[in-house]
């Protein structure tokens, strides 16, 4: 997991040949009025544009996930968000099979940590990071880019 400011971003673009196109595309674009929506930037990379109201605690951990074939960028446009993290090797709780469909396995554990986002700040989720979003009273815009790996 990593977690910086969008100002720090260039630091990253090494990581994944996508990361620097998916930060580009943060760069030249105005979130501001767009709507809920997927949008497909090019093969193995997409964003998720999602405004909504933020969960509890208790519901967010509802949907302890991790991801097989994706890297998540989530990208904090609105709102102070706060997230779970555990390591995914130490999850002994599984919550139902993983689905290559949607590229999701959940887990019925505890996060280690929580941490908060604020605006203009951005995590990275690789696959051995099982993470719980959503978590604020605030009304929450993100982004979430999918990589493929």
């Amino acid at each position: 997991m990593i977690i910086d400011s969008l100002h720090n971003a260039s630091k990253y673009t090494n990581l994944h040949p996508l990361f620097a196109r998916a930060f580009d595309y943060i760069q030249k674009n105005d979130f501001s009025s767009i709507e809920n929506d997927v949008i497909i930037i090019e093969e193995g990379l997409k964003v998720i544009v999602n405004t909504a109201q933020g969960k509890s605690k208790e519901m967010s951990l509802t949907s302890f996930e991790c991801h097989n074939q994706n890297i998540d960028i989530q990208v904090c446009l609105q709102g102070t968000e706060t997230m779970g993290w555990k390591p995914r090797e130490k999850c002994n709780n599984p919550k139902g099979d993983y689905s290559p469909e949607k590229d999701v396995l959940f887990f019925d554990d505890v996060p280690d940590m929580f941490f908060q986002l604020n605006v203009g700040q951005f995590v990275i989720f690789f696959p051995e990071d099982v993470h719980a979003p959503m978590i604020s009273t605030d009304i929450i815009k993100k982004l979430v880019f999918k990589v493929k790996i």
